[in-house]
Protein backbone atom coordinates (compact mmCIF):
# COMPACT_ATOMS: atom_id res chain seq x y z
CA UNK A 1 0.00 0.00 0.00
CA UNK A 2 1.02 3.83 -0.83
CA UNK A 3 1.26 6.42 1.83
CA UNK A 4 -1.86 7.51 3.18
CA UNK A 5 -3.59 10.80 2.33
CA UNK A 6 -6.35 12.97 2.75
CA UNK A 7 -8.99 12.78 0.13
CA UNK A 8 -12.66 12.81 -1.07
CA UNK A 9 -14.50 9.89 -1.73
CA UNK A 10 -14.91 10.87 -5.75
CA UNK A 11 -11.52 12.19 -6.39
CA UNK A 12 -9.95 8.94 -4.18
CA UNK A 13 -12.56 6.76 -6.67
CA UNK A 14 -11.08 8.77 -9.93
CA UNK A 15 -7.50 8.07 -8.75
CA UNK A 16 -7.80 4.33 -8.20
CA UNK A 17 -9.26 4.43 -11.77
CA UNK A 18 -6.20 5.78 -13.38
CA UNK A 19 -4.17 3.50 -11.18
CA UNK A 20 -5.87 0.21 -12.45
CA UNK A 21 -5.00 0.50 -15.96
CA UNK A 22 -8.43 2.40 -17.06
CA UNK A 23 -8.05 3.52 -20.90
CA UNK A 24 -11.10 5.71 -20.79
CA UNK A 25 -13.61 7.29 -19.51
CA UNK A 26 -17.27 8.54 -21.02
CA UNK A 27 -19.70 10.81 -18.64
CA UNK A 28 -21.45 13.59 -17.95
CA UNK A 29 -21.65 15.93 -14.90
CA UNK A 30 -24.11 15.66 -12.41
CA UNK A 31 -24.29 16.65 -8.46
CA UNK A 32 -23.35 14.86 -6.39
CA UNK A 33 -20.41 12.96 -8.20
CA UNK A 34 -18.95 15.51 -10.95
CA UNK A 35 -15.37 15.42 -9.43
CA UNK A 36 -15.05 12.29 -10.76
CA UNK A 37 -15.11 13.56 -14.07
CA UNK A 38 -13.15 16.70 -13.13
CA UNK A 39 -10.25 15.15 -11.63
CA UNK A 40 -10.23 12.46 -14.54
CA UNK A 41 -9.82 15.31 -17.46
CA UNK A 42 -7.00 16.73 -15.18
CA UNK A 43 -4.86 14.17 -13.82
CA UNK A 44 -6.60 11.71 -16.05
CA UNK A 45 -5.60 13.39 -19.18
CA UNK A 46 -2.12 13.81 -18.35
CA UNK A 47 -1.26 10.39 -17.45
CA UNK A 48 -2.40 9.14 -20.89
CA UNK A 49 -6.15 8.17 -20.05
CA UNK A 50 -9.02 9.38 -22.83
CA UNK A 51 -11.36 11.07 -20.95
CA UNK A 52 -14.84 12.82 -22.76
CA UNK A 53 -17.24 14.67 -21.56
CA UNK A 54 -20.41 13.42 -23.30
CA UNK A 55 -23.31 15.31 -24.62
CA UNK A 56 -25.35 13.13 -22.22
CA UNK A 57 -25.45 10.01 -20.00
CA UNK A 58 -27.35 8.00 -22.94
CA UNK A 59 -24.41 8.55 -25.04
CA UNK A 60 -21.73 8.08 -22.33
CA UNK A 61 -22.72 5.12 -21.73
CA UNK A 62 -22.64 3.90 -25.65
CA UNK A 63 -19.36 5.27 -25.50
CA UNK A 64 -18.56 2.61 -23.21
CA UNK A 65 -20.05 0.12 -24.63
CA UNK A 66 -17.72 0.91 -28.00
CA UNK A 67 -14.29 0.80 -25.69
CA UNK A 68 -15.16 -2.64 -23.94
CA UNK A 69 -16.04 -3.95 -26.90
CA UNK A 70 -12.83 -2.79 -28.41
CA UNK A 71 -11.08 -4.60 -25.93
CA UNK A 72 -10.26 -1.33 -23.35
CA UNK A 73 -10.31 -1.34 -19.53
CA UNK A 74 -13.58 1.15 -18.95
CA UNK A 75 -15.57 2.95 -16.96
CA UNK A 76 -18.66 5.73 -16.30
CA UNK A 77 -20.15 7.56 -13.57
CA UNK A 78 -22.91 9.35 -12.88
CA UNK A 79 -25.81 9.64 -10.13
CA UNK A 80 -29.40 8.10 -9.30
CA UNK A 81 -31.32 10.16 -12.79
CA UNK A 82 -28.09 9.81 -14.42
CA UNK A 83 -27.84 6.35 -14.13
CA UNK A 84 -31.53 6.18 -15.06
CA UNK A 85 -30.55 7.43 -18.57
CA UNK A 86 -28.44 4.56 -19.19
CA UNK A 87 -30.54 1.92 -18.49
CA UNK A 88 -30.89 0.65 -21.97
CA UNK A 89 -27.17 0.81 -22.75
CA UNK A 90 -26.30 -1.41 -19.34
CA UNK A 91 -28.75 -3.79 -20.79
CA UNK A 92 -27.09 -4.47 -23.90
CA UNK A 93 -23.69 -4.30 -22.21
CA UNK A 94 -24.83 -7.15 -20.32
CA UNK A 95 -26.35 -8.46 -23.31
CA UNK A 96 -23.11 -8.50 -24.89
CA UNK A 97 -21.40 -9.65 -21.98
CA UNK A 98 -18.32 -6.87 -22.42
CA UNK A 99 -16.61 -6.18 -19.49
CA UNK A 100 -16.81 -2.15 -17.98
CA UNK A 101 -16.81 -0.32 -14.58
CA UNK A 102 -20.60 1.66 -13.99
CA UNK A 103 -20.56 4.15 -10.57
CA UNK A 104 -23.60 5.47 -8.98
CA UNK A 105 -22.70 7.91 -6.41
CA UNK A 106 -26.69 7.87 -5.32
CA UNK A 107 -28.19 10.60 -4.49
CA UNK A 108 -32.37 11.29 -3.05
CA UNK A 109 -35.65 10.67 -5.01
CA UNK A 110 -37.28 10.13 -6.96
CA UNK A 111 -37.41 12.53 -10.08
CA UNK A 112 -34.76 15.13 -9.67
CA UNK A 113 -35.15 14.92 -5.69
CA UNK A 114 -32.15 16.76 -3.91
CA UNK A 115 -28.69 16.17 -4.21
CA UNK A 116 -28.02 14.97 -0.71
CA UNK A 117 -26.91 11.06 -0.41
CA UNK A 118 -29.36 8.31 -0.52
CA UNK A 119 -29.66 4.41 -1.01
CA UNK A 120 -33.06 4.76 -2.96
CA UNK A 121 -31.10 2.92 -5.76
CA UNK A 122 -31.08 -0.64 -4.63
CA UNK A 123 -33.25 -1.81 -6.32
CA UNK A 124 -32.31 -0.16 -9.94
CA UNK A 125 -28.76 -1.77 -9.24
CA UNK A 126 -29.45 -5.08 -7.92
CA UNK A 127 -32.76 -6.13 -9.38
CA UNK A 128 -31.95 -5.17 -13.11
CA UNK A 129 -32.68 -1.56 -13.53
CA UNK A 130 -32.74 -2.18 -17.69
CA UNK A 131 -35.15 -4.81 -19.58
CA UNK A 132 -33.69 -8.13 -19.61
CA UNK A 133 -33.02 -10.88 -17.47
CA UNK A 134 -29.77 -9.30 -16.33
CA UNK A 135 -27.75 -8.99 -13.08
CA UNK A 136 -24.80 -6.59 -12.37
CA UNK A 137 -21.99 -7.56 -9.86
CA UNK A 138 -22.86 -4.75 -7.27
CA UNK A 139 -20.53 -3.56 -4.59
CA UNK A 140 -21.21 -1.30 -1.88
CA UNK A 141 -18.35 0.81 -0.45
CA UNK A 142 -18.39 1.96 3.02
CA UNK A 143 -15.47 4.17 3.45
CA UNK A 144 -13.34 6.71 1.23
CA UNK A 145 -10.84 3.80 1.22
CA UNK A 146 -13.15 1.25 -0.17
CA UNK A 147 -14.46 3.95 -2.52
CA UNK A 148 -10.67 3.53 -3.85
CA UNK A 149 -10.33 -0.24 -3.19
CA UNK A 150 -13.25 -1.35 -4.85
CA UNK A 151 -12.07 0.47 -8.33
CA UNK A 152 -9.31 -2.26 -8.58
CA UNK A 153 -11.53 -5.13 -7.50
CA UNK A 154 -14.59 -3.78 -9.80
CA UNK A 155 -12.28 -4.07 -13.11
CA UNK A 156 -10.43 -7.19 -12.15
CA UNK A 157 -14.39 -9.24 -11.90
CA UNK A 158 -15.65 -7.18 -14.84
CA UNK A 159 -12.47 -9.10 -17.17
CA UNK A 160 -12.87 -12.10 -15.35
CA UNK A 161 -16.80 -12.32 -15.56
CA UNK A 162 -16.89 -10.48 -18.98
CA UNK A 163 -19.81 -7.79 -17.55
CA UNK A 164 -20.41 -4.38 -16.28
CA UNK A 165 -19.63 -3.91 -12.55
CA UNK A 166 -21.52 -1.35 -10.68
CA UNK A 167 -20.01 0.37 -7.52
CA UNK A 168 -23.05 1.92 -5.56
CA UNK A 169 -21.74 4.57 -3.81
CA UNK A 170 -23.93 8.00 -1.80
CA UNK A 171 -23.09 11.46 -2.10
CA UNK A 172 -22.51 11.72 1.59
CA UNK A 173 -19.17 8.86 0.49
CA UNK A 174 -18.67 10.36 -2.35
CA UNK A 175 -18.37 14.32 -0.58
CA UNK A 176 -16.37 12.67 2.43
CA UNK A 177 -12.86 13.31 3.38
CA UNK A 178 -10.74 10.47 4.59
CA UNK A 179 -7.37 8.83 4.88
CA UNK A 180 -6.48 6.39 1.71
CA UNK A 181 -4.14 4.26 0.88
CA UNK A 182 -3.89 2.92 -2.57
CA UNK A 183 -2.96 -0.86 -3.04
CA UNK A 184 -0.16 -1.47 -5.26
CA UNK A 185 -1.31 -3.22 -8.53
CA UNK A 186 0.62 -3.15 -12.77
CA UNK A 187 -2.36 -3.78 -14.70
CA UNK A 188 -0.49 -5.51 -17.13
CA UNK A 189 -0.30 -8.63 -14.31
CA UNK A 190 -4.36 -8.37 -13.95
CA UNK A 191 -5.74 -7.36 -17.37
CA UNK A 192 -6.38 -10.88 -19.22
CA UNK A 193 -5.98 -11.54 -23.14
CA UNK A 194 -9.42 -10.21 -24.92
CA UNK A 195 -9.34 -12.13 -28.12
CA UNK A 196 -13.33 -11.60 -28.36
CA UNK A 197 -12.81 -8.17 -28.64
CA UNK A 198 -12.98 -6.29 -32.19
CA UNK A 199 -9.50 -5.31 -33.08
CA UNK A 200 -8.79 -6.01 -36.35
CA UNK A 201 -9.34 -9.17 -38.03
CA UNK A 202 -6.14 -11.44 -38.63
CA UNK A 203 -6.46 -13.75 -41.58
CA UNK A 204 -6.07 -17.09 -38.79
CA UNK A 205 -9.63 -16.31 -37.38
CA UNK A 206 -13.31 -15.44 -37.95
CA UNK A 207 -14.78 -12.02 -37.48
CA UNK A 208 -15.43 -11.07 -33.95
CA UNK A 209 -18.95 -9.69 -33.81
CA UNK A 210 -20.52 -8.49 -30.53
CA UNK A 211 -24.07 -7.75 -30.18
CA UNK A 212 -27.16 -7.89 -28.07
CA UNK A 213 -29.34 -9.01 -30.82
CA UNK A 214 -30.70 -12.31 -31.56
CA UNK A 215 -33.63 -12.81 -33.17
CA UNK A 216 -33.99 -16.62 -33.19
CA UNK A 217 -35.59 -17.59 -29.71
CA UNK A 218 -33.69 -20.71 -29.20
CA UNK A 219 -30.32 -18.70 -29.60
CA UNK A 220 -31.71 -15.74 -27.04
CA UNK A 221 -32.62 -18.53 -24.74
CA UNK A 222 -29.21 -20.42 -24.88
CA UNK A 223 -27.34 -17.11 -24.17
CA UNK A 224 -29.94 -16.39 -21.38
CA UNK A 225 -29.22 -19.70 -19.92
CA UNK A 226 -25.28 -19.22 -19.90
CA UNK A 227 -25.90 -15.95 -18.41
CA UNK A 228 -28.14 -17.33 -15.59
CA UNK A 229 -25.68 -20.51 -15.10
CA UNK A 230 -22.55 -17.67 -14.62
CA UNK A 231 -24.60 -15.79 -12.41
CA UNK A 232 -25.01 -18.63 -9.82
CA UNK A 233 -21.28 -19.49 -10.47
CA UNK A 234 -20.70 -15.61 -9.54
CA UNK A 235 -22.78 -16.06 -6.23
CA UNK A 236 -20.55 -18.88 -5.43
CA UNK A 237 -17.62 -17.45 -5.78
CA UNK A 238 -17.97 -13.57 -4.89
CA UNK A 239 -20.25 -12.86 -2.27
CA UNK A 240 -18.53 -10.72 0.55
CA UNK A 241 -20.02 -9.50 3.93
CA UNK A 242 -18.73 -7.97 6.76
CA UNK A 243 -19.17 -9.64 10.32
CA UNK A 244 -19.27 -6.81 13.54
CA UNK A 245 -20.38 -8.64 16.80
CA UNK A 246 -22.08 -11.55 15.40
CA UNK A 247 -21.00 -14.06 17.26
CA UNK A 248 -23.31 -13.56 20.46
CA UNK A 249 -25.45 -11.47 18.58
CA UNK A 250 -29.08 -11.54 20.36
CA UNK A 251 -30.14 -8.74 17.92
CA UNK A 252 -28.72 -8.46 14.45
CA UNK A 253 -28.65 -5.17 12.11
CA UNK A 254 -28.42 -5.68 8.35
CA UNK A 255 -27.03 -1.94 6.62
CA UNK A 256 -25.33 -1.48 3.68
CA UNK A 257 -22.73 1.45 3.11
CA UNK A 258 -22.86 4.45 4.82
CA UNK A 259 -26.15 3.31 6.49
CA UNK A 260 -23.37 0.35 8.12
CA UNK A 261 -20.96 2.62 9.68
CA UNK A 262 -24.33 3.81 11.48
CA UNK A 263 -25.49 0.66 12.41
CA UNK A 264 -22.48 -0.43 13.85
CA UNK A 265 -21.89 2.59 16.23
CA UNK A 266 -25.30 1.73 17.11
CA UNK A 267 -24.16 -1.82 17.93
CA UNK A 268 -21.54 -0.62 19.88
CA UNK A 269 -23.85 1.99 22.12
CA UNK A 270 -26.51 -1.00 22.78
CA UNK A 271 -23.53 -3.26 23.76
CA UNK A 272 -22.39 -0.40 26.15
CA UNK A 273 -26.07 -0.42 27.72
CA UNK A 274 -26.25 -4.79 27.47
CA UNK A 275 -28.10 -4.99 24.35
CA UNK A 276 -26.18 -8.03 22.78
CA UNK A 277 -26.35 -6.35 19.34
CA UNK A 278 -24.64 -7.25 16.22
CA UNK A 279 -24.09 -6.29 12.24
CA UNK A 280 -24.16 -7.92 9.28
CA UNK A 281 -22.67 -5.83 6.46
CA UNK A 282 -23.19 -6.96 2.44
CA UNK A 283 -20.50 -5.92 0.55
CA UNK A 284 -21.99 -7.33 -2.38
CA UNK A 285 -24.95 -6.18 -3.16
CA UNK A 286 -25.22 -9.15 -5.53
CA UNK A 287 -24.51 -11.76 -5.12
CA UNK A 288 -26.04 -11.34 -1.86
CA UNK A 289 -24.98 -12.80 1.69
CA UNK A 290 -28.37 -14.55 1.69
CA UNK A 291 -26.87 -17.93 3.17
CA UNK A 292 -24.98 -15.86 6.12
CA UNK A 293 -28.16 -13.62 7.33
CA UNK A 294 -30.14 -17.11 7.20
CA UNK A 295 -28.01 -18.68 9.07
CA UNK A 296 -27.79 -15.87 11.64
CA UNK A 297 -31.27 -15.25 11.98
CA UNK A 298 -31.79 -18.80 13.12
CA UNK A 299 -30.42 -17.80 16.57
CA UNK A 300 -30.98 -14.39 17.08
CA UNK A 301 -34.59 -12.50 18.82
CA UNK A 302 -34.83 -10.13 15.91
CA UNK A 303 -33.44 -8.57 12.61
CA UNK A 304 -33.34 -4.61 11.79
CA UNK A 305 -32.60 -3.47 8.39
CA UNK A 306 -31.34 0.27 8.55
CA UNK A 307 -31.46 1.96 4.95
CA UNK A 308 -31.13 5.33 3.53
CA UNK A 309 -34.67 4.47 1.73
CA UNK A 310 -37.93 3.43 2.07
CA UNK A 311 -37.26 -0.10 2.27
CA UNK A 312 -35.89 -1.81 -0.04
CA UNK A 313 -32.82 -4.01 0.91
CA UNK A 314 -35.17 -4.90 3.32
CA UNK A 315 -37.22 -7.37 0.77
CA UNK A 316 -34.05 -9.52 0.33
CA UNK A 317 -33.22 -9.63 4.21
CA UNK A 318 -37.33 -11.10 4.71
CA UNK A 319 -36.66 -13.37 2.05
CA UNK A 320 -33.45 -14.87 3.58
CA UNK A 321 -35.04 -14.72 7.04
CA UNK A 322 -37.92 -17.04 5.72
CA UNK A 323 -40.11 -15.96 9.10
CA UNK A 324 -37.61 -17.31 11.78
CA UNK A 325 -37.31 -14.30 14.00
CA UNK A 326 -38.94 -10.74 13.30
CA UNK A 327 -37.60 -8.44 10.74
CA UNK A 328 -38.10 -4.65 11.32
CA UNK A 329 -37.30 -1.65 9.32
CA UNK A 330 -35.48 2.10 9.88
CA UNK A 331 -35.32 4.31 7.14
CA UNK A 332 -34.68 7.96 6.55
CA UNK A 333 -35.19 9.40 2.77
CA UNK A 334 -35.20 12.63 0.84
CA UNK A 335 -31.24 12.89 1.63
CA UNK A 336 -31.52 12.51 5.37
CA UNK A 337 -28.95 10.12 7.32
CA UNK A 338 -30.62 8.58 9.88
CA UNK A 339 -28.50 9.36 13.51
CA UNK A 340 -26.74 6.10 15.54
CA UNK A 341 -29.53 7.39 18.39
CA UNK A 342 -32.19 6.54 16.46
CA UNK A 343 -31.15 3.16 15.88
CA UNK A 344 -30.77 2.51 19.16
CA UNK A 345 -33.99 3.68 19.53
CA UNK A 346 -35.53 0.62 18.05
CA UNK A 347 -33.21 -1.70 19.66
CA UNK A 348 -33.96 -0.72 22.56
CA UNK A 349 -37.60 -0.81 21.83
CA UNK A 350 -37.31 -4.20 20.40
CA UNK A 351 -35.27 -5.74 23.14
CA UNK A 352 -38.01 -4.46 25.48
CA UNK A 353 -40.77 -6.32 23.38
CA UNK A 354 -38.58 -9.58 23.42
CA UNK A 355 -38.90 -9.86 27.40
CA UNK A 356 -41.75 -12.44 28.50
CA UNK A 357 -43.97 -10.09 30.45
CA UNK A 358 -42.90 -12.53 33.95
CA UNK A 359 -38.97 -10.91 33.59
CA UNK A 360 -39.98 -7.77 33.23
CA UNK A 361 -41.21 -7.91 36.89
CA UNK A 362 -37.51 -8.73 38.03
Amino acid sequence: MSDAKLMKGNEALAEAAIRAGCNAYFGYPITPQSEILEYLSGEGRSRGMIVLQAESEVASINMVYGAAGAGARVMTSSSSPGISLMQEGISYIAGAELPCLVVNVSRGGPGLGTIQPSQGDYFQAVKGGGHGDYRLLVLAPASVQEMADFVFDAFDLADAYRMPVMILADGALGQMMEKVAFREYVPAEHVPPKPWATTGKPKSRERNIITSLHIEPEKMEQINLRLQEKYRLIAARETRCEHFHTDDAEFLLVAYGLAARIAQGAVEMARARGIRAGLLRPVTLFPWPTDAVRSLAARVKGVLVVEMNAGQMVEDVRLAVEGRTPVRFHGRMGGIIPSPDEVLAVLEAMARESVPQHEEAY
